[in-house]
């Protein structure tokens, strides 16, 4: 149960950090407005909580993990929200991602 919900934490942080980050690129790169940006920064904040809730205590090794999470997660939202496809190169770097998320968090 523990795994399950360290994936869903990731995955779920994936999707604040993200939406967040996007959401304020839309309200100042395309003039979506600062509707947009303040959702946006609420988003990045609960980015935060979210990631807290990792069941390993260190704070270093969780981040690392996640950046292999956040670098997945960005080439799967640019494909679903900017019409991104993603080359060869960019899914073998990303399968790579998910190999050091894998050994970095739960290789013990």
């Amino acid at each position: 149960m523990t795994l399950l919900r360290s994936l869903l934490l990731f995955v779920a942080a994936a999707v604040l950090e993200i939406g967040g980050a996007w959401l304020i690129w839309q309200g100042l790169r395309e003039h979506r407005g600062w509707l947009w940006v303040g959702i946006g920064a609420v988003a990045l904040g609960l980015y935060g909580v979210v990631a807290a809730g990792q069941p390993d205590a260190n704070f270093g090794r969780v981040l690392a993990a996640y950046g292999g999470v956040f670098i997945v997660g960005s080439l799967l939202w640019a494909m679903v929200a900017d019409g991104f496809r993603p080359d060869r190169y960019d899914v073998i770097g990303a399968l790579i991602c998910l190999v050091g998320v894998a050994v970095i968090m739960y290789a013990r």
